[in-house]
């Protein structure tokens, strides 16, 4: 069958630059998922997205529909002919369905009974009939917030829409889309060529926007040239960019034609916090910020303009002009701050709401206080300084700086706490009490830190649910979810060996809200489903999870250590076999109601050689792990319990648990309690067969 390229452009307004990748991956995905559900195969397909257009190239797409077997099923035979052999109603009305007549019938055994059938060609359809469907069926369903609309049309989308390219090889595809009818005609850059441009066909896309329009269409090249050319720049001038992924995804959508250029501050300004400067040209600006070898900001900046410019001079000077305010400006937040110490921001923090069932900001940093000294103790870390740190934690919120750069909450604390003379492990502590912010973010690198971070997420999430307001679906307004994972990951990457359930009894007890009786274990279970969460991501079976959990170890760091040691064992050769004898021996301890606790065996009672072997086996592990256990080395436990095996097996094999000398019977639950007992000790392996 025939084959074409084929090519959909749709030219608009500046799109939204963070929205742009996601837009042109979904148009891309709606319109390869549209062709293969008309059954039209192709080779390949690939999407352009720049600020004023999304554009998909398809490769040697078939220019008709296969052929469609079709095969109809009607009524039992039995039923579609009377005793003469006459059709009956349901054989007519059969007929009529397909089109036919009865006679042109077949009759198909379909294993069970023998039933009416036709069987047709439906004839496929010529490509270009179907691609405008197609089109518009998957920019119906780009993920588009808030569509817009344009003049007296009601056509909606994300932005006005000014041209259509819908080429088959060489021929427009005849429709109308979004208010505009398809043609050959696609635009070049809005300064550099803000003409109609004429695409031949397809294939010559990416080159003609590129040699004629001053249009570089594709995405990732784009982005490739952005990257190279802002770090020429820099190391042109003795420094280093620091490129930030998502600023430069940004930038890439904000141009078609991009040219970096390096322009400068008053040195003066790198006095203020390092994260203050990098907000005011990152967020505001869109520019990146360049060091030197060790790390130190330099006073430049490197933005990237969306014209080649004759006199770039002019647009540097342009771009140092609108930056210098705002730097101007942060420099008197600065040093207006500083003159008043954090330490009188307290009270004010009185008159801030943090949640209305749970008080006002200035209560949290009291209880934050509070929990962060207990940690701190436990941890081997000073408590006073600890208590400081959680007191002072959340003064920086009234502040100049953090009102103009949210995102200096923290940075700015630390900051102005050694300005006032505060030790410098509190001023530490202040900055890491937000650690880890996102996934993969760093951790406090303090003990005092990881006290004041562990308490000010365990207050949020304590109190939320001792009001009854945990999160619901997609709706985490506080963070939670990842103020748990945090939580997590802080005891157990810093080695921490704390209590989970300890400290969220200690929170609760701080909440100056009625608590009722389940809250301690239903916010336990909830950071148990993020720990989960998180075994998931390393690949490690969910029954491997299940088998820890059963034991209800509250020490994230040991219960780590359990499911590595479990996941362990699993692999090896005996595994599947004693997991399956737990859970028998599970069953039947569970069925005569014996606790795995069931007492001594004694050994007069102890009649066959199996059971013998196997009672001295399970003395013998019960010695040689036990120091295995002080060290909470489980994975040299359970290797040594996976000996048991073959014992367990003769035992099995050999010996009725049941007998009807009551005497012996529950002897030998006993040592089936022992048995299992051993492994409890870390986890219940019978959930391995799950």
């Amino acid at each position: 069958m025939s084959t074409q390229d084929f090519l959909v452009e749709l030219g608009t307004e500046e799109l939204p630059p963070k929205a742009l990748t996601g837009l042109a991956a979904a148009f891309l995905t709606g319109i390869e998922d549209g062709l293969r559900a008309e059954h039209i195969a192709y080779q390949s397909a690939k999407v352009f997205a720049t600020p004023r257009r999304l554009a998909v190239l398809v490769s040697e797409l078939q220019t008709r529909q296969d052929d469609i077997a079709n095969e109809m099923l009607g009524p039992p035979v039995a039923a579609a002919f009377d005793a003469d052999g006459n059709a009956t109603k349901a054989a007519e009305g059969f007929a009529r369905k397909c089109g036919t007549t009865v006679d042109k019938l077949e009759q198909l055994d379909t294993g069970k009974v023998v039933k009416l059938a036709f069987r047709s060609i439906i004839p496929g359809k010529q490509t270009t009939e179907l691609l405008p469907a197609i089109v518009q069926q998957s920019l119906a369903k780009l993920p588009i917030p808030k569509r817009m609309r344009w003049g007296s049309s009601r056509v909606e989308f994300v932005r006005p829409v000014h041209w259509l390219v819908m080429l088959m090889g060489e021929q427009v595809v005849d429709c109308e889309i979004l208010g505009c009818k398809a043609s050959q005609s696609s635009y070049g850059h809005r300064f550099h060529h803000n003409e109609a441009i004429r695409i031949t066909n397809p294939s010559a896309y990416e080159a003609t926007l590129h040699e004629t329009g001053h249009v570089l269409a594709d995405f990732d090249k784009r982005r490739e040239l952005v990257r190279q050319q802002v770090e020429q720049i820099a190391i042109d001038n003795n420094g280093l960019a620091v490129i930030d992924p998502e600023l430069l995804d940004e930038v890439t959508a904000l141009v078609e034609w991009p040219q970096a250029l390096l322009g400068g501050f008053d040195k003066d300004f790198l006095r203020l916090p390092e994260q203050s400067l990098i907000s005011s040209m990152k967020e505001h600006q869109k520019y990146f910020h360049v060091i030197d070898a060790k790390g130190v900001m330099l006073p430049y900046f490197i933005t990237v303009s969306n014209i080649e410019s004759s006199d770039p001079e002019q647009i540097i000077s342009g771009n140092e002009r609108v930056i210098r305010p705002r730097l101007a400006d942060a420099a008197f937040f600065y040093d207006t701050d500083r003159q008043t110490p954090l330490a009188s921001r307290l009270d004010p923090l009185k008159q801030v709401v943090f949640q209305s069932k749970l008080g006002t900001v200035y209560e949290k940093a009291e209880r934050i206080s509070k929990l962060a000294g207990k940690i701190a103790s436990l941890i081997g870390s000073d408590a006073a300084q600890a208590e400081r740190a959680g007191l002072l934690s959340k003064a920086d919120l009234l502040t100049s700086m953090v009102k103009e750069f949210p995102d200096l909450q923290g940075t700015i604390g630390a900051d102005y706490a050694l300005n006032d003379g505060e030790d410098e492990v509190v001023a530490q502590a202040i900055f890491e009490q937000y650690l880890p912010r996102f996934s993969g973010d760093d951790l406090p690198a303090s003990l005092t830190g990881c006290a004041v971070s562990i308490a000010d997420k365990l207050d949020t999430m304590c109190g939320l649910f001792a009001i009854n307001q945990p999160p619901t679906g997609d709706k985490d307004p506080f963070a939670i979810r990842r103020a748990a994972l945090g939580i997590l990951r802080i005891m157990v990457e810093k080695q921490l060996d704390l209590d989970l359930v300890q400290l969220i009894e200690l929170a609760l007890a701080e909440q100056k809200v009625s608590v009722e009786d389940n809250t301690s274990n239903s916010v336990f279970e909830f950071v148990l489903q993020r720990f989960r969460a998180w075994f998931q991501d390393e690949n490690i079976p969910a029954n491997v999870f299940l088998a820890v959990q059963a034991r209800r170890p509250s020490r994230p760091l040991d219960f780590q250590q359990r499911v590595y040691a479990v996941n362990n064992f699993a692999a090896l050769e005996n595994a599947e076999a004693l997991a399956a004898a737990n859970k028998r021996v599970s069953n039947i301890l569970s069925k005569q109601g014996v606790s795995d606790n069931a007492g001594e065996v004694s050994t007069h009672l102890l009649e066959d050689g199996p059971e013998q072997k196997l009672a001295e086996i399970v003395a013998q592990k019960t010695q040689q792990i036990a120091p295995m256990l002080e060290k909470s080395d489980y994975t040299s436990t359970l290797e040594n319990l996976a000996d048991l095996r073959p014992a367990v097996d003769n035992f099995f094999d050999n010996v009725m648990v049941m007998t009807e000398d009551e005497a012996v019977r529950n002897n030998r639950l006993a040592l089936l309690a022992q048995l299992r007992g051993l492994f409890l000790k870390v986890a219940d392996i019978s959930q391995l067969q799950n």
